[in-house]
């Protein structure tokens, strides 16, 4: 059977051999319900501590900051509706305060950019429609949104900023600390904070996510993007941020996230972040978009070896393939995301005809795959309806290796060309 070579890890990561091992340990033999005070319900409950411990080591926080969910997607609605509501709550006619400097009539404000991930998207969308008002921030032709627009969009009325910190589909890495530094100024002249979240699904393996550093008071992660297991995520909440909980039942997870926790989920999630975190850069281009590598050879090495298939992947696509163009910027961009548009390509078909190839991509994100309408990402980036259905996805992880690379780079010219005869 030939060996697939896969180049999607932006969709998800191959689960790593040591994580795995702990997932079967809480699935097979320490199963008990956390909840339970016997010795095997202790168990479980020790593991989900040990594992928020790590992620808390991780992002440089404290342990009750740190909140399990089901998934990015949820932690994102988690972040975005419980700051909202919570405000809400206190301003039952969404009105706020007069400390906002706001009209009696105005009402709480968002602020997002257009190339956002669907689940911040969405439940922006959502709250639109209840009345809460909502500022899309526009994005250059490279995917990266100009902090001065961000400066300008904020009103008195402003409680809540979310900008992802890298793009999951051209990964464009955001000046995530310049809008925290930005947004820390703001709150000195006003009484009442603008919160600040940021979805870091991408960055975690690459970039510096630590919640101080960035200036952020919320924060996602997830675990299968880290070659941990798919149905876990996580929110960084900082202390004395104001949020309520979307699922309400048992009080889990300080009383925002109820339901019994996914152990062994949660405990494979710690080793996969106490992974990344061993072997990880020791601190990422949070403002340059160049991560600064680690101390030790190997971290230096892995970074160094992904970001020079990706640039191999991207130079060779360009210069064998006619009518072809990078999409998002080449150097504030995630080591691992090639992005690429074909004219007369369709997307949809490029991908099969990888498929059968061998050669696992994507056209875009994974959670809007099965969309046949344009990817938003990049209509925001000025492309056209077509150009945009013309795209290819191409994400390398720790385990691409040269000769995969090569292998696309025999294979995908000609496809491109076939396609391009027959339509």
């Amino acid at each position: 059977m030939r060996k697939q070579i896969y180049l999607d890890y932006a969709a998800t990561t191959p689960i790593d051999p040591e994580v795995s091992r702990e997932i079967l340990l809480y699935l097979k033999e320490e199963y008990g319900n956390p909840s339970s005070i016997y010795t095997l319900g202790q168990k479980s409950l020790a593991a989900i501590d040990e594992a928020r411990e790590k992620l808390a080591n991780f992002l440089g926080c404290q342990v009750s900051e740190v909140i399990f969910t089901g998934s990015a997607t949820e932690a994102n609605n988690l972040a975005i509706f419980g700051v909202i509501k919570s405000l809400q709550s206190k301003f039952p006619e969404g009105k706020p305060s007069a400390s906002y400097g706001a009209g009696k009539n105005q009402k709480l404000h968002i602020i997002t950019s257009q190339i956002e991930h669907s689940s911040v998207l969405e439940p922006c969308q959502v709250l639109e429609r209840e009345g809460v008002k909502v500022t899309y921030l526009p994005v250059n032709r490279e995917g990266l949104l100009n902090v001065s627009d961000l400066d300008n969009a904020i009103r008195p009325e402003t409680v809540l900023v979310t900008i992802m910190y890298a793009n999951n589909e051209i990964g464009t890495i955001q000046p995530i600390q310049e809008i925290g530094k930005l947004l820390k100024t703001k709150r000195s002249n006003l009484e009442d904070k603008i919160y600040f979240h940021s979805d870091t699904v991408q960055t975690v393996p690459y970039l510096d996510c630590n919640a101080e550093l960035l200036g952020v008071d919320l924060l996602t992660l997830s675990a299968h993007k880290i070659y941990g297991p798919k149905g876990v995520g996580a929110l960084f909440v900082r202390e004395r941020t104001k949020i309520e909980p979307l699922i309400f039942g048992g009080g889990h997870e300080f009383g925002l996230r109820s339901g019994t926790e996914n152990v062994a989920g949660i405990s494979g999630f710690g080793k996969a972040i106490e992974k990344i975190k061993d072997s990880r850069l020791a601190a990422g281009g949070v403002a340059s978009g160049e991560p600064r590598l680690g101390r030790e050879p190997r971290q230096r090495r892995e970074v160094k070896r992904i970001r020079k298939l990706r640039d191999k992947l991207i130079e060779g696509i360009l210069k064998n393939i006619p009518d072809s163009e990078l999409n998002g910027s080449k150097i504030q961009r995630l080591p691992n995301n090639a992005n690429f548009s074909f004219k007369g390509v369709e997307g949809e078909s490029l991908i099969i005809a990888l498929d059968q190839e061998g050669i696992a991509a994507s056209t875009g994100s994974a959670c809007s795959e099965k969309s046949l309408e344009p990817s938003h990402v990049l209509l925001a980036l000025g492309l056209s309806e077509k150009e945009a259905l013309a795209s290819l996805r191409l994400t390398l992880g720790k385990y691409t290796t040269e000769k995969e690379v090569e292998k696309v780079l025999k294979v995908l010219p000609k496809i491109v060309e076939r396609l391009r005869k027959i339509s």
